[in-house]
Protein backbone atom coordinates (compact mmCIF):
# COMPACT_ATOMS: atom_id res chain seq x y z
CA UNK A 1 0.00 0.00 0.00
CA UNK A 2 1.17 3.72 -0.84
CA UNK A 3 2.75 5.48 2.07
CA UNK A 4 2.05 8.77 0.39
CA UNK A 5 -1.30 9.85 -0.82
CA UNK A 6 -0.64 10.85 -4.74
CA UNK A 7 -1.65 13.99 -6.18
CA UNK A 8 -3.58 13.62 -9.30
CA UNK A 9 -4.19 15.42 -12.48
CA UNK A 10 -7.64 16.36 -11.84
CA UNK A 11 -6.97 17.78 -8.23
CA UNK A 12 -3.82 19.53 -9.08
CA UNK A 13 -2.84 23.05 -8.87
CA UNK A 14 -2.43 24.64 -12.14
CA UNK A 15 1.76 25.00 -11.96
CA UNK A 16 1.42 20.64 -11.33
CA UNK A 17 -0.90 20.29 -13.92
CA UNK A 18 1.67 21.90 -16.34
CA UNK A 19 3.93 20.25 -15.21
CA UNK A 20 2.18 16.84 -15.32
CA UNK A 21 2.06 17.68 -19.61
CA UNK A 22 5.49 17.70 -19.50
CA UNK A 23 5.91 14.45 -17.65
CA UNK A 24 3.61 12.95 -20.05
CA UNK A 25 5.85 14.60 -23.42
CA UNK A 26 9.07 13.34 -22.33
CA UNK A 27 8.18 10.18 -20.24
CA UNK A 28 4.86 9.21 -22.16
CA UNK A 29 2.49 9.59 -19.29
CA UNK A 30 1.82 10.78 -15.89
CA UNK A 31 3.31 7.79 -13.37
CA UNK A 32 2.13 6.82 -9.59
CA UNK A 33 6.15 8.08 -9.13
CA UNK A 34 5.48 11.71 -10.41
CA UNK A 35 1.98 11.95 -8.91
CA UNK A 36 3.64 11.31 -5.22
CA UNK A 37 7.01 13.00 -6.33
CA UNK A 38 4.81 16.15 -6.41
CA UNK A 39 4.35 16.39 -3.29
CA UNK A 40 7.74 18.27 -3.57
CA UNK A 41 7.09 19.64 -6.47
CA UNK A 42 9.99 21.68 -7.39
CA UNK A 43 12.44 18.90 -6.71
CA UNK A 44 10.16 16.52 -9.00
CA UNK A 45 10.05 19.46 -11.72
CA UNK A 46 14.30 19.11 -11.67
CA UNK A 47 14.35 15.21 -11.38
CA UNK A 48 12.28 15.16 -14.36
CA UNK A 49 14.80 16.43 -17.28
CA UNK A 50 17.98 14.74 -15.63
CA UNK A 51 15.44 11.17 -15.44
CA UNK A 52 14.01 11.63 -18.84
CA UNK A 53 17.76 11.99 -20.81
CA UNK A 54 19.43 9.54 -18.76
CA UNK A 55 17.23 7.21 -19.43
CA UNK A 56 15.67 7.59 -22.85
CA UNK A 57 17.48 7.47 -26.47
CA UNK A 58 18.15 11.22 -28.17
CA UNK A 59 21.02 12.45 -29.72
CA UNK A 60 22.73 14.12 -26.70
CA UNK A 61 23.22 10.44 -25.46
CA UNK A 62 25.53 8.22 -26.97
CA UNK A 63 23.90 4.44 -25.50
CA UNK A 64 20.91 3.48 -27.28
CA UNK A 65 17.89 2.77 -25.39
CA UNK A 66 17.96 -0.86 -25.42
CA UNK A 67 21.23 -0.88 -23.64
CA UNK A 68 19.99 1.72 -21.08
CA UNK A 69 16.98 -1.16 -20.45
CA UNK A 70 19.13 -3.84 -20.09
CA UNK A 71 20.87 -1.57 -16.91
CA UNK A 72 17.70 -0.79 -15.39
CA UNK A 73 16.12 -4.30 -15.79
CA UNK A 74 18.91 -5.98 -14.46
CA UNK A 75 19.52 -3.37 -11.29
CA UNK A 76 15.69 -3.39 -10.88
CA UNK A 77 15.20 -7.13 -10.69
CA UNK A 78 18.77 -7.41 -8.13
CA UNK A 79 16.98 -5.26 -6.14
CA UNK A 80 13.10 -6.62 -6.25
CA UNK A 81 11.27 -3.30 -7.54
CA UNK A 82 8.91 -5.12 -8.57
CA UNK A 83 7.19 -1.35 -9.60
CA UNK A 84 10.52 -0.52 -11.65
CA UNK A 85 10.91 -3.79 -13.41
CA UNK A 86 7.05 -3.19 -14.63
CA UNK A 87 8.05 -0.43 -16.23
CA UNK A 88 11.15 -1.55 -17.30
CA UNK A 89 10.35 -4.63 -19.10
CA UNK A 90 7.19 -2.54 -20.96
CA UNK A 91 10.17 0.26 -21.79
CA UNK A 92 12.83 -2.71 -23.33
CA UNK A 93 9.84 -4.55 -25.00
CA UNK A 94 9.78 -1.42 -26.98
CA UNK A 95 13.22 -1.07 -27.59
CA UNK A 96 13.61 -4.62 -28.96
CA UNK A 97 14.38 -6.41 -25.98
CA UNK A 98 12.71 -9.83 -25.80
CA UNK A 99 11.02 -12.32 -22.79
CA UNK A 100 13.33 -14.56 -23.26
CA UNK A 101 16.64 -12.03 -22.52
CA UNK A 102 14.32 -10.40 -19.45
CA UNK A 103 14.81 -14.54 -18.38
CA UNK A 104 17.84 -14.76 -18.71
CA UNK A 105 19.61 -11.63 -17.67
CA UNK A 106 17.25 -12.06 -14.47
CA UNK A 107 19.50 -15.20 -13.83
CA UNK A 108 23.16 -15.55 -12.82
CA UNK A 109 24.06 -17.27 -15.99
CA UNK A 110 23.30 -14.31 -18.41
CA UNK A 111 27.34 -14.46 -19.53
CA UNK A 112 27.06 -17.47 -21.10
CA UNK A 113 23.82 -16.83 -22.72
CA UNK A 114 23.75 -16.60 -26.75
CA UNK A 115 20.96 -14.01 -26.69
CA UNK A 116 23.14 -11.20 -25.95
CA UNK A 117 26.42 -10.19 -27.54
CA UNK A 118 30.00 -9.17 -25.53
CA UNK A 119 28.66 -5.36 -25.09
CA UNK A 120 25.32 -6.34 -23.59
CA UNK A 121 26.87 -8.56 -21.25
CA UNK A 122 29.34 -6.14 -20.37
CA UNK A 123 26.57 -3.61 -19.72
CA UNK A 124 24.44 -6.09 -17.56
CA UNK A 125 27.36 -7.17 -15.80
CA UNK A 126 28.36 -3.75 -14.69
CA UNK A 127 25.16 -3.02 -13.50
CA UNK A 128 25.30 -6.41 -11.52
CA UNK A 129 28.18 -5.72 -9.44
CA UNK A 130 27.38 -1.86 -9.12
CA UNK A 131 23.82 -2.78 -7.24
CA UNK A 132 26.09 -5.25 -5.42
CA UNK A 133 28.70 -2.51 -4.75
CA UNK A 134 31.23 -4.83 -5.53
CA UNK A 135 32.22 -2.83 -8.83
CA UNK A 136 34.81 -0.67 -6.77
CA UNK A 137 36.93 -3.86 -5.97
CA UNK A 138 36.26 -5.88 -9.56
CA UNK A 139 38.94 -4.45 -11.98
CA UNK A 140 38.22 -7.74 -13.68
CA UNK A 141 34.77 -6.76 -14.65
CA UNK A 142 35.32 -3.05 -15.18
CA UNK A 143 38.09 -3.88 -17.47
CA UNK A 144 36.18 -5.87 -19.65
CA UNK A 145 33.71 -2.53 -19.95
CA UNK A 146 36.56 -0.91 -20.51
CA UNK A 147 37.95 -2.68 -23.95
CA UNK A 148 34.05 -2.46 -25.34
CA UNK A 149 32.80 1.25 -24.13
CA UNK A 150 33.83 4.49 -24.81
CA UNK A 151 34.94 6.77 -21.59
CA UNK A 152 31.55 8.50 -22.36
CA UNK A 153 29.64 5.66 -22.47
CA UNK A 154 30.96 4.06 -19.27
CA UNK A 155 29.68 7.30 -17.98
CA UNK A 156 26.08 7.29 -19.20
CA UNK A 157 25.68 2.64 -17.80
CA UNK A 158 27.21 3.87 -14.21
CA UNK A 159 24.49 7.53 -14.21
CA UNK A 160 21.59 4.77 -15.43
CA UNK A 161 22.58 2.02 -12.79
CA UNK A 162 23.08 5.02 -10.08
CA UNK A 163 19.92 6.40 -10.62
CA UNK A 164 17.66 3.60 -10.95
CA UNK A 165 19.17 1.64 -7.67
CA UNK A 166 18.34 5.44 -6.09
CA UNK A 167 14.98 5.14 -8.08
CA UNK A 168 14.14 1.52 -7.32
CA UNK A 169 14.35 2.21 -3.24
CA UNK A 170 12.41 5.06 -3.24
CA UNK A 171 9.89 3.59 -5.22
CA UNK A 172 9.89 0.40 -2.52
CA UNK A 173 9.97 2.61 0.69
CA UNK A 174 7.13 4.43 -0.45
CA UNK A 175 5.27 1.13 -1.47
CA UNK A 176 4.45 2.67 -4.79
CA UNK A 177 1.19 1.11 -6.38
CA UNK A 178 1.85 -0.49 -10.06
CA UNK A 179 -0.49 1.01 -12.64
CA UNK A 180 -2.88 -1.01 -14.29
CA UNK A 181 -1.28 -2.56 -17.45
CA UNK A 182 -2.82 -0.65 -20.22
CA UNK A 183 -1.42 2.54 -18.31
CA UNK A 184 1.59 0.90 -18.04
CA UNK A 185 2.15 0.27 -21.60
CA UNK A 186 1.84 4.15 -22.38
CA UNK A 187 5.78 4.05 -20.97
CA UNK A 188 6.51 2.47 -24.54
CA UNK A 189 6.00 5.13 -26.94
CA UNK A 190 8.41 7.05 -24.76
CA UNK A 191 12.17 5.73 -25.82
CA UNK A 192 12.96 7.93 -27.79
CA UNK A 193 13.08 11.66 -26.97
CA UNK A 194 12.65 14.74 -29.29
CA UNK A 195 15.72 17.08 -27.74
CA UNK A 196 13.06 20.39 -28.47
CA UNK A 197 11.00 18.92 -26.21
CA UNK A 198 13.35 18.88 -23.84
CA UNK A 199 14.22 22.48 -24.68
CA UNK A 200 10.89 23.26 -24.33
CA UNK A 201 10.09 22.30 -20.76
CA UNK A 202 13.73 24.20 -19.69
CA UNK A 203 12.80 27.28 -21.27
CA UNK A 204 8.90 26.57 -19.04
CA UNK A 205 10.85 25.34 -16.07
CA UNK A 206 12.79 28.72 -16.21
CA UNK A 207 9.59 31.04 -17.04
CA UNK A 208 7.84 30.04 -14.49
CA UNK A 209 10.57 29.50 -11.31
CA UNK A 210 9.29 31.76 -8.81
CA UNK A 211 10.76 33.94 -6.43
CA UNK A 212 8.62 32.29 -3.16
CA UNK A 213 8.27 28.26 -2.93
CA UNK A 214 5.51 28.13 0.54
CA UNK A 215 2.28 28.78 -1.80
CA UNK A 216 3.03 26.07 -4.26
CA UNK A 217 4.37 23.45 -2.04
CA UNK A 218 1.57 24.00 0.23
CA UNK A 219 -1.25 24.03 -2.16
CA UNK A 220 0.88 20.65 -3.70
CA UNK A 221 -0.27 19.31 -0.18
CA UNK A 222 -3.74 20.02 0.36
CA UNK A 223 -4.38 18.49 -3.18
CA UNK A 224 -3.25 15.07 -2.00
CA UNK A 225 -5.95 12.45 -1.70
CA UNK A 226 -6.49 10.73 1.06
CA UNK A 227 -5.07 7.08 1.17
Amino acid sequence: MARIPRINPENAPAEIKEFYDAVTGLIGRVPNAYRTLAHAPFLAMLFLPFQSTNQREWPGSRLSGKMKEMVVIKTSHINGCEYCFAHNTALGAAAGISHEQVISMSSDDYLKSELFDDREKAAIEWAEHMTKNTARERDDVYNRVKSLFSDAEIIELTLICGMFNMINRLNDTLGLEIESQPEVDKIKGSLFIDPKKIKTYLHWLADNWPDEFDDLNRRASEAAETI
